[in-house]
């Protein structure tokens, strides 16, 4: 999996998934979401060149989302692929998360 992040504005960033997020990939995922919520606002992921998110990948992006919500910011996911937003549909992260 390959991970990209630009600053979008002082108060928010972009993330750039691809590849696959699953249990191999999903501690420096974690490790990469943990430094960069510090000091931002809003988060939006781009899931666009996704191919493909494990249990594991699900796991990160709640605790991603929880904790962004316990710091009143917004965690925004955007357009996720075909693959991987039929996971979400299939085990409700689709009405946890906001979906663009």
């Amino acid at each position: 999996m390959t991970i990209q992040s630009k600053q979008l504005d002082r108060d928010s960033k972009i993330i750039f998934l691809s590849g696959r997020l699953d249990t191999a990939s999903s501690p420096a995922f974690e490790q990469k979401i943990n430094e960069l919520v510090d000091g931002t606002v809003d988060i939006i992921f781009d899931l666009k060149d996704l191919g493909y998110i494990s249990s594991s990948g699900l796991h990160v992006l709640l605790l991603a989302q929880k904790t962004m919500s316990a710091n009143n910011r917004k965690l925004v996911i955007r357009n996720p692929s075909g693959s991987v937003k039929n996971v979400f549909d299939m085990t409700g992260f689709s009405k946890i998360v906001t979906l663009e």
